[in-house]
């Protein structure tokens, strides 16, 4: 019990000293080409930055982890260990939103670890109702079985005669196009299945190589945040990549920590993602920055993504 204890203490000093870290990193400024630009509409901003100047590969994409968590579990039990969004689909895609990330089970529903929610069918008509009520939009849908699961039966089948209109075959000429060349094909879906075959080139789906990052499973906000800029690093400028890279600015809770809840966690590293945009600049990684997610997204985050993008579109960065 006392060596439990003393580790605990040792664990929040660590945690302490690494809050600190990102705080006085934030004295050296977190401005960079674009930061200042605030798009007047989040639910069109692609639309306006222009759609015949806008390259795939030029967008810096506001994403959301573990994105349909908002109604995971039962409220004031079990949910505040695995919900990372408060936002439904369709409110995060209005917001800016426009990388979703999708963890599903066998019978459909959407899951975190053993905690489940809605079904897929849901997320389906959230994306739907926004496209709807958008001209211009490109999303990418990320569609994973969740770790432990088996594969839904004929879940490619289901996603391509639900999204079918919308589909943008999978082609890696598509990142060199501009958003206009791609309409009125307008997601990007990326299926990851654990054990059926993976959609092949030409197909209505992605495969999973086209959608990579490097997870650090860590509480820890400076190791993230120094992970994260290192595993960036290593990746070829978004102008010669034949896939999305993302960066993940999240730290989630530990089995060793006495604190399981995500959003207190979260928050160690929320506020920081201008700081890393300004940090890649610095460092010469802007180049690389391209799907770049949070816990709980919220506008400023959205900005910040949406601004970078907006200096590329224009030559400054």
């Amino acid at each position: 019990m006392g060596s439990h204890v003393s580790k605990q203490v040792e664990r929040r000093k660590t945690i302490h000293t690494e809050k600190k870290t990102l705080t006085e990193l934030k004295t050296s400024g977190e401005d960079y080409p674009g930061s200042e630009y605030h798009p007047s509409d989040r639910k069109n901003w692609m639309n306006g930055l222009n759609p015949e100047k806008v390259h795939i590969n030029q967008i810096v994409w506001p994403g959301t982890h573990d994105s349909a968590t908002n109604k995971i579990g039962f409220p004031l039990i079990t949910r505040p260990f695995a919900q990372c969004q408060s936002l439904s689909i369709y409110r995060q895609l209005a917001l800016g939103t426009r990388v979703i990330d999708i963890r599903v089970q066998e019978d459909r529903r959407v899951c975190h670890g053993i905690l489940v929610t809605y079904s897929m069918d849901v997320v389906i008509e959230d994306v739907k109702k926004f496209l709807s009520e958008t001209q211009s939009e490109i999303i990418i849908l990320e569609v994973r079985t969740e770790f432990g699961h088996d594969d839904p039966p004929e879940f490619d089948k289901y996603l391509e005669e639900q999204l079918g209109e919308f589909l943008i075959h999978q082609d890696d000429h598509v990142f060199g196009k501009t958003i206009s060349e791609l309409l009125p094909k307008r997601v990007i879906c990326v299926w990851k299945p654990s054990k059926s075959p993976q959609p092949k080139a030409g197909s209505f789906l992605w495969s999973a190589g086209f959608l990579k990052d490097n997870w650090i499973n860590t509480d820890l906000p400076s190791t993230k945040f120094d992970g994260n800029l290192k595993h960036l690093s290593e990746q070829p400028p978004v102008a010669s990549r034949k896939y999305f890279y993302r960066v993940e600015n999240t730290v989630t809770p530990v089995a060793d920590n006495s604190v399981l809840c995500v959003k207190p966690v979260t928050r160690r590293i929320h506020g920081y993602a201008r700081l890393f945009i300004a940090q890649c600049f610095a460092k010469g990684y802007a180049d690389r920055i391209q799907v770049f997610s949070a816990d709980f997204i919220d506008e400023d985050f959205v900005d910040a993504c949406v601004g970078l993008t907006h200096a590329r579109v224009e030559g400054k960065a």
